[in-house]
């Protein structure tokens, strides 16, 4: 007898990896008879298929799985986590944008409930995040009617059981007391169907306001009641390991590697370089650095003092190179000669005698 499994996956669990329905909306579609294998079709989820296999769900050809996304979206009260309600009553499905692709949602949040409800289009993620071995913590702000204290509460860190069904052990802290009502945070890390209020009953508390702030590293923050957010691949892959790493994701912008500032090299003499001139005029022979003038047309010979008192002080540390002097006079007592012209005819002055 041959106990090899079929090759391939179960068909129910392909439905769920091509996003058309959950494993369990997908046995339920086989059981109607709307999943066809190879144009037969089929009455049991007991049947593998592969890639060669052609499955058709309502005579629509099952596409290839999609890439596994994840997307936050804050639940306003008064909606259905179902994607048809026997009631008549508006779903979520009714209020997700037209633009996002099908998606499942990640465990429920009741018609009274609010805040996070994460969203995917995977079948094998959204099984793989509801199940409680995964063991990420659960915060709820819950608002109940009455005074309650912290020994009152102490049953639900201790874990209870509630109409034969156990409850484990929650994380519970008193915030605060407003009025008639009391503000409490509740940290768990399983969500059996309204565990918080069934809970919260058998203490003899009533729930009026229930919202749902974290589904594990996921956090609804600042999110409007209806708005939608999708998580990016980096944090899919961080979070979960989904082993995205072989490719780049498009959302995320490189970010722009700071290069230190350009430093030019310091001239020992302490000069300031001056950039070269279309002109090409010649470097200045002064030994502090070229010249600022250097190359200008029509610019002062290099070590002609310019300005009217450029010789005055001239002569206290000595005469400086180009400074004009007199060659017939004698020598100066450190006081500079005229610069301008003598008068005609008197030709240069003697120096008066000393006064003793």
């Amino acid at each position: 007898m041959d106990n090899k499994t079929p090759p391939g996956d179960r068909i129910a669990k392909v439905i769920a990896r091509a996003g058309r329905a959950s494993r369990r909306e997908a046995e339920r579609m086989i059981a109607e008879g709307r999943v066809a294998v190879n144009g037969t079709v089929i009455d049991s989820p007991a049947l593998n298929v592969t890639d060669k296999d052609r499955v058709t769900v309502d005579d629509v050809a099952l596409d290839g799985p999609e890439e596994a996304r994840l997307w936050l979206y804050h639940k306003p009260t008064g909606l259905v986590t179902t994607t048809k309600d026997e009631q008549g009553r508006p779903t979520i499905y009714d209020d997700l944008p037209d633009d996002l692709p099908r998606v499942m949602s990640v465990g429920r949040l009741d018609l009274n409930s609010e805040g996070l409800l994460l969203l995917t289009n995977d079948g094998g993620l959204k099984r793989r995040l509801e199940l409680p071995s995964t063991g990420w913590l659960r915060r709820y702000r819950v608002r109940i009617n009455g005074r309650p204290t912290d020994p009152m509460l102490q049953p639900l860190r201790d874990g209870l059981t509630v109409d034969g069904q156990t409850f484990q052990p929650m994380i519970v802290s008193l915030d605060r007391q407003q009025g008639a009502n009391a503000w409490l945070t509740v940290g768990l890390r399983e969500g059996k169907n309204r565990e918080i209020r069934r809970a919260m009953a058998d203490l003899g508390l009533s729930v009026n306001r229930l919202i749902r702030i974290s589904y594990g590293p996921f956090q609804l923050g600042q999110m409007k009641p209806g708005e939608v957010q999708e998580v990016r691949r980096k944090i899919l892959r961080d979070q979960l390991g989904l082993g995205l790493d072989a490719e780049p994701d498009p959302e995320a912008k490189p970010k722009p590697r700071l290069q230190p500032r350009a430093r030019k090299a310091a001239d020992p003499t302490g000069a300031r370089p001056v950039p070269a001139r279309s002109g090409g005029g010649k470097p200045s022979a002064n030994a502090d650095g070229p010249s600022r003038h250097a190359g200008k047309p029509g610019a002062k010979p290099a070590g002609k003092p310019a300005g009217k008192f450029a010789g005055k002080f001239a002569g206290k540390s000595g005469p400086k190179p180009g400074t004009r002097t007199d060659a017939k006079a004698g020598p100066s007592k450190g006081k500079p000669a005229r610069s301008g012209p003598s008068r005609p005819g008197n030709g240069p002055k003697s120096p008066r005698p000393r006064r003793d």
